[in-house]
């Protein structure tokens, strides 16, 4: 029998890649439906920027804070409640302040740089500043190598932070690269994560620039390969548009079809099971061409009983 609702979901081993709000949001799910003591998230980590000399995790905060019950939910990112009193000063001494900066959040910054200072690995601070949050769910960087993504633009190569945030993703997207990552190796933990989970999700996350560069580094996407059938990707695509962020955009211009086809198409080597939106049911056949297995869900997750649904549905499935 299904477990009734409020209920936790036992027996699963989860492991879940994504970053971003999007991510958040079933990530938020998965957390209070199942023990999150047996879920393991994967974060992208090719958002990552140093400013103002501090070491800046927009994904893993943003998945820490969500889970950790302090995020502000109307952004979906930063701390709730925030203040921006330093990000001004900074301002005001002619420093760059493009880049929203809270004063909580600032802590986290030091905190993080100190421990890289330290000699800690990111997967180290990630850790620790879990931890200290209550979180009870292990977050692990991609990789403790620096794998920024860089954006080839028709205005040249932009940090993937300076053509979302600086730039509005305002410039058209020629290419996407993640610098370094041929050297970069999966943090301690990764890997093993995913060959030992009962169940992996790909979260309904940017394909490109956040999901994108999980599977750039070496070994990982070998790895789901080998476990495909137990793979289950969610579509971040809802009736050819994006729930969050550029993704739909950033497909078009870089030439592939800004459909939950299209997205499985990207996903077709490493995924045993596509889950689309209602919207999109009519795509469905197409996608099981790719040698998918097809699940239609509500995959929008506006409210907070939305995301719990969609994750229980997931692990039900």
């Amino acid at each position: 029998m299904p477990p009734v609702e409020g209920q936790k979901i036992a027996g699963h081993r989860i492991t879940a890649l994504g970053g971003g709000v999007g991510a958040s949001r079933l990530l938020l799910g998965l957390y209070e439906v199942s023990d999150p003591a047996a879920l393991t998230i994967i974060v992208n980590t090719g958002d990552d920027i140093e400013l103002h000399g501090l070491r800046i995790s927009p994904d893993l905060d943003i998945v820490t804070y969500t889970l950790a019950g302090i995020v502000d939910p109307a952004k979906g990112w930063g701390i709730r409640g925030e203040t921006f009193h330093a990000l001004k000063r900074l301002a005001g001494y002619g420093r760059a302040n493009w880049f929203n900066l809270g004063d909580r959040d600032l802590a986290t910054h030091i905190h993080r740089t100190a421990l890289l200072a330290e000699g800690k690995t990111l997967a180290d601070a990630a850790e620790l500043i879990r931890s200290a949050l209550g979180v009870k769910a292990r977050i692990l960087p991609m990789s403790n190598d620096p794998v920024p993504t860089i954006i080839e633009s028709n205005e040249g190569p932009l940090h993937f932070q300076e053509y979302l945030v600086k730039r509005r993703s305002e410039p058209v997207v020629k290419g996407i690269r993640f610098k370094g990552v041929e050297a970069a190796h999966p943090a301690p933990g990764v890997l093993e994560a995913i060959r030992d989970a009962s169940r992996v999700l790909i979260c309904p996350s940017n394909p490109l620039i956040s999901i994108g560069p999980i599977l750039a580094v070496p070994g990982v996407r070998e790895q789901l390969r080998v476990r495909k059938t137990h793979v289950f990707a969610v579509c971040p695509i809802v009736g050819g548009k994006s729930l969050k962020g550029p993704s739909d955009k950033m497909l078009t211009q870089l030439g592939h079809d800004a459909t939950a086809l299209g997205v499985a198409k990207l996903y077709a080597d490493f995924t045993g099971t596509f889950v689309i939106d209602p919207a999109d049911q009519a795509l469905s056949a197409a996608v099981s061409t790719l040698g998918m297995k097809v699940a239609v869900l509500p995959t929008v997750m506006k409210t907070r009983a939305q995301k719990d649904t969609l994750a229980r549905a997931l692990l039900n499935l």
